[in-house]
């Protein structure tokens, strides 16, 4: 018999895939965690019935998480993941041989440990010596930081469950004193189709946090809308204007040089959530 897995991504609309077989099943401490593998885009990560990543299109939303920020920052030599368990933003990051330690903190260790053993190309360098996991609280880790990372990147899931406080105006004044004084943040902000009031949000509470906030955007088929944003807050560095000294030769199948400065070219109807 076939097995079909949809999505509701709003109450009327949803993305739907077949399914092969299922792994996880589990209700952990925090979330429904699912761990499928499907005939479309492989072994795939669910979290209260949301696709967290794939197989298939992983490298996209990774290498943007990740890539925008550590070539905007001259030397992001200390970087915190908030979220991030599957690995997918740490394999990334250790692509950067500035980076001297990378630190990964995730609420729910059952996403570290399924992501390991079922999403192997993803979460493979979880163990590198330069990364420290930590199965800890993000939003209270950053509050109780200060003056400690160049980078931060919050690779959560949606605004529900155990990541409603990263949507918070409190949790970015949190990351700016947790970063340096040169240093800079990205967030997922989910898409600009069904989350407009979110981003515009978002936007406006890490405008009034730091000194240079760009949004940028990404194409990532299994998330709602497939058109994905991204929030910097940065306190010195403009992503626009990033030397071209600063791009290195790196391993990606996504993020380029012209990608970088290509995501921050908005649709007008994307444009206008970023001004009041």
């Amino acid at each position: 018999m076939e097995c079909w897995f949809t999505e509701k991504q709003t109450k009327d609309f949803g993305i739907t895939m077949r399914v092969k077989r299922t792994y996880v099943h589990e209700k952990t401490e925090f979330q429904q965690l699912d761990m499928v593998e499907t005939e479309e885009f492989g072994n795939m990560l669910l979290l209260d019935g949301m696709v967290m990543t794939t197989e298939k299109d992983e490298f996209v939303y990774h290498e943007m998480v990740a890539h925008v920020p550590l070539f905007t920052h001259p030397n992001p030599q200390r970087v915190l993941v908030v979220g991030g368990g599957d690995g997918g933003v740490i394999r990334e990051i250790l692509k950067h041989p500035e980076v001297e330690k990378a630190t990964l903190v995730d609420i729910d260790g059952k996403v570290i440990e399924y992501s390991k053993q079922y999403l192997p190309t993803i979460a493979g360098k979880l163990d590198d010596p330069r990364v420290e996991v930590k199965v800890d609280d993000g939003f209270m880790h950053i509050a109780q930081s200060d003056n400690e990372y160049d980078v931060i990147l919050v690779d959560s899931t949606e605004p529900v469950g155990p990541a409603v406080n990263l949507f918070t105006k409190g949790f970015y004044e949190g990351i700016a004193k947790a970063l340096k004084e040169d240093g800079l943040f990205v967030a997922q902000t989910d898409n600009p189709w069904f989350s407009q009031e979110l981003i515009r949000t978002v936007f406006q509470d890490v405008k009034e946090t730091f000194s240079i906030t760009r949004l940028y955007t990404a194409n990532i088929p299994t998330y709602p809308s497939g058109l994905w944003t991204f929030t910097m807050g940065s306190k010195k560095y403009d992503p626009l204007e990033t030397a071209e000294e600063r791009f290195h030769e790196i391993d990606t199948k996504y993020y380029t040089p012209e990608i970088h400065r290509g995501a921050f070219l908005l649709p007008k109807f994307v444009k206008d959530l970023t001004e009041k």
